[in-house]
């Protein structure tokens, strides 16, 4: 695995998701309580940034057109996004936030 730091934690806040760029590919962070998660800042349905779109109960929703996918299985759970999006590993460290967008937790490819 190879961690790169994306951000502080008190970056990510409550109900909404924190866009950054690891390795060259584009993050949405988004906070569910104490817990972190990292997702491709890319609806699949849309093809717009997730990090616009609000976080609430694990889940992050598009701005756009309002399809939410799990945080921790990058799962669509509301429609109209039929397909998931990548998820990645995330460590906290020392109040920062690392991702390894090298491996995905659920197996799919960010576009």
């Amino acid at each position: 695995m190879s961690f790169e730091r994306a951000c502080a934690v008190d970056e990510v806040p409550a109900g909404e998701a924190l866009g950054v760029s690891v390795g060259g590919l584009d993050v949405a962070i988004g906070r569910d309580g104490d817990e972190l998660f990292a997702v491709h800042d890319l609806c699949s349905h849309a093809h717009v940034a997730l990090s616009e779109g609000e976080v609430e109960n694990c889940t992050i929703e598009c701005w756009l057109h309002g399809s939410k996918f799990d945080l921790r299985t990058g799962k669509p759970t509301g429609l109209p996004a039929t397909e998931p999006v990548a998820t990645f590993p995330v460590d906290v460290r020392d109040g920062d936030v690392y991702v390894d967008v090298q491996t995905t937790l659920n197996g799919v490819t960010p576009a």
